[in-house]
């Protein structure tokens, strides 16, 4: 078992650019025993002490150092070359999910290789990757993937509480990782973002097979980007066209009528969102949005309650906020409309 020190400086309260902390915090299969971020040293986070170094880090006997940020354009800040040396002058192996690349930098490779350290790189695509084989048509198993109306909204926490309520109800579920945060809950998976844009689609073609093998018989794929996003499109169009879903689950950040980071970019009526993915559904596997997942953070239980029954009945579609009120009325939905049942068929021995 791996015990992560998570280094967040200056992100750690922060839901959006630290959600990497967030998703392992909440849902990885291997234990937090510490923070690092400086700008709140001293404070505690779900009970994990937060410090302010990584020599103060290794009282809690890390073994690894998780990279538990994600920054604009997937790039580390100068100061974080300093915590990346700490770390692995410390012994400590490095995750890291950001789009550069650890193993290729020669000063933090050469001193891991010293140390003998590994430097984990989850981003980086495995070798072989191609375009899809139409295995995706023929994977055994119900296939699910959360879209959204924007980037970083919550499909990742959409996906893994509707597959713990799955397997709480007996049925053999598997979440699909697309993302670093995904892999590292995980322990597998691909981040496609980082696959070349033609080898995009059998890369979620190869993860669906996968989590077939890993004894899924409903999938719950891990979104990524927005359909109507202005930057990241393209690798929410390849992954809806490689995993071949039989239904999605729309998510939503309540209130939200922009696409953040992007000013001048409006985003859709969840009515016409819920349009845009059935119409632009892989022809030979056409797929309808069976729910909506209403992200209700920062709203007190009232206001959220409204935003959920207001997407109810702007789509005509069940909707709820999973996290907050649980994951039973969107799981009804999707078991609902899957064609075959593969999933409501097989429950787990």
């Amino acid at each position: 078992m791996k015990r992560y020190l998570v280094l967040a400086e200056g992100k750690s309260a922060d839901p959006h650019y630290g959600k990497t902390l967030r998703g392992v915090v909440d849902y990885g299969l291997d234990p937090v025993v510490a923070i690092l971020d400086t700008q709140r040293a001293g404070e505690t986070h779900r009970d994990i002490p937060i410090v302010g170094s990584v020599k103060e880090a290794l009282e809690y006997a890390p073994t690894t150092a998780l990279v538990g940020v994600a920054t604009q354009g997937g790039r580390f800040p100068p100061e974080w070359r300093v915590m990346l040396r700490e770390s692995i002058s410390a012994g400590l192996d490095i995750e890291n999910g950001l789009h550069e690349f650890l193993a290729f930098d020669p000063e933090l490779a050469g001193l891991a290789e010293t140390l003998g350290v590994e430097l984990r790189d989850l981003r980086r695509p495995p070798a072989g990757l191609s375009v899809p084989t139409g295995a995706n048509l023929a994977v055994d198993a119900d296939i699910v993937l959360t879209v959204g109306s924007d980037c970083a909204i919550g499909k990742m926490t959409v996906s893994l509480e509707l597959d713990r309520a799955a397997r709480g109800r007996g049925l053999e579920s598997v979440v699909v990782p697309t993302g670093q945060t995904g892999i590292a809950t995980a322990g597998w998976g691909i981040a496609v973002d980082a696959v070349v844009s033609d080898f995009l689609a059998g890369a979620a073609e190869q993860l669906v097979v996968e989590g077939a093998r890993h004894g899924g018989r409903l999938l719950w794929v891990e979104g990524q980007g927005s359909l109507v996003h202005p930057m990241y499109s393209g690798v929410t169009l390849g992954l809806l066209h490689g995993s071949a879903p039989h239904a999605y689950v729309l998510c939503h950040r309540a209130g939200s009528n922009e696409i953040e980071g992007a000013p001048g970019h409006p985003i859709p009526p969840l009515d016409a969102l819920v349009r845009l993915h059935e119409e632009i559904s892989l022809p030979a596997r056409p797929a309808l949005v069976a729910a909506v997942a209403v992200n209700t953070r920062g709203l007190d239980d009232a206001a959220a309650g409204r935003a959920v029954r207001e997407a109810a009945e702007l789509t005509g579609l069940p909707a709820d906020d999973p996290v907050r009120f649980g994951p039973d009325r969107l799981l009804d939905a999707v078991l609902a409309a899957l064609p075959a049942g593969k999933a409501a068929a097989a429950p787990s021995s």
